[in-house]
């Protein structure tokens, strides 16, 4: 299985994307199923290259892209014989993921698919033990039916399409089956799989669109988050979000030894806008600066706590997730002088000194003191919109972290 990959690229991507509006829009709109499934007959991705996709995550720094091979909606975006609702039934006619996973396959990225549980189009997936469900009139409720039909689309989808690195489930379905995750694993046995399926907590954990408390945690963890606010999939009025949001949440991931997943939504003409793919590529410039200070372990070091710290070796590094009010910092209690410090930012070399200072019960007298490392000059307002990263290299004869 080897190690987790750390850093990928997410992509919702549907006939949704013909509405510019949500992934959704169908429950958000109340849109009868037949109306919906008419979206397929325009559907025509003519601009659609996954090698620019897998180009723009490989720059960034990215290992790996996870694609939605099939929403709540219930459209799958690749060949099957269980639904006539996919991709090879529209204009465009060609398996989006086939091509997908051969451009991954070829530019050396892991490919990963997102599997939606409710199906609105399927007239058998109705679930009342979960949520997203959307029925329309004359549906069953026929659980067993249904999970019959997700493992043949399984079977395809881990037979046909290469190595496959996770499998992203979504929305629990609060019904027990373990044999659903076993069978996913008699087909693929490394891969790796998430906790949002049939009562399984899987191998890894999926917080979304937030960022827990803690300082390592406990389990592998995947987090996702996407480039605005407003929808997963192609939103055409998007609020995207700031570069110094991402950069503080991914950063707080990394250092946690989380991995982190950033979701983008292409048009309907299958390219990702514009504004989305300078997000990518102004995080991955970030990101491919300071990933260094990611491959190294937590550790608790510094008395302010905003500050986080990372280790490896001889070297640490001290992530400054919220804007400095001021250009220098004090890192108590480090109290020795280290043989450089570098803002991984851009890689200049920043000045330092021990400096003395009393402690604070003993300001009158002076009696006790106590060295502090002070790192002078940062170019903070260089760097408005990202997280600030220093490497401080330390000699191993006087310091045990």
């Amino acid at each position: 299985m080897g190690m987790p990959k750390k850093f990928g690229m997410f992509v919702h991507w549907g006939l949704y994307a013909l509405t510019g509006y949500h992934e959704q829009v169908r429950w958000r709109f109340h849109t009868p199923r037949e109306l919906y499934r008419s979206l397929m007959d325009k559907f025509n991705p003519v601009d659609y290259d996954p090698d620019e996709w897998v180009k723009l995550a490989k720059d960034a720094g990215m290992e790996y892209i996870c694609i939605t091979t099939k929403h709540h909606d219930g459209f799958c975006m690749f060949d099957t014989k269980y639904t006539d609702f996919n991709i090879m039934n529209t204009p465009f006619g060609r398996d989006i993921l086939k091509e997908l996973a051969d451009a991954c396959e070829r530019g050396g990225i892991a490919l990963s698919l997102y599997y939606s549980n409710p199906d609105w189009n399927c007239p058998f997936g109705y679930n009342s033990a979960s949520s997203h469900q959307m029925p329309s009139p004359g549906d069953e409720e026929d659980t067993e039916k249904y999970r019959a039909f997700v493992k043949n689309q399984l079977r395809e989808l881990l037979t046909n399409y290469g190595r496959i690195y996770t499998l992203f489930w979504d929305i629990p379905t609060n019904i027990a089956d373990p044999s659903m995750n076993e069978f996913v694993r008699s087909l693929q046995p490394d891969i790796l799989i998430n906790d949002r399926g049939w009562g399984d907590k899987g191998d890894f954990s999926t917080p979304e669109r937030h960022v827990p408390d803690g300082t390592k945690f406990e389990r592998y963890t995947e987090a996702c988050q996407s480039v605005g606010r407003q929808s997963w999939g192609y939103c055409a009025d998007e609020d995207y979000y700031t570069k110094r949001f991402l950069t503080a949440g991914i950063d707080k991931i990394r250092v946690m030894d989380g991995s982190y997943l950033l979701n983008v939504g292409p048009m309907p003409n299958g390219r990702i806008p514009k504004r989305a793919q300078d997000i990518i590529r102004s995080i991955g410039s970030w990101y491919n600066n300071v990933k260094e200070a990611f491959d190294a372990e937590p550790c608790l070091l510094l008395e302010d706590k905003s500050l986080l710290t990372t280790q490896r070796g001889d070297t640490l590094y001290v992530h400054i997730p919220k804007p400095l009010d001021v250009c220098g910092l004090t890192l108590k209690p480090l109290d020795v002088m280290p043989k450089s410090v570098t803002l991984l930012n851009d890689g200049r070399a920043l000045k330092y000194a021990v400096t003395t200072r009393p402690e604070d019960k003993d300001w009158q007298t002076h009696i006790m003191r106590r060295q502090t490392l002070h790192v002078f000059n940062i170019p903070a307002e260089d760097f408005p919109s990202e997280t600030l990263v220093l490497k401080i290299e330390l000699d191993n004869e006087k310091i045990k972290i």
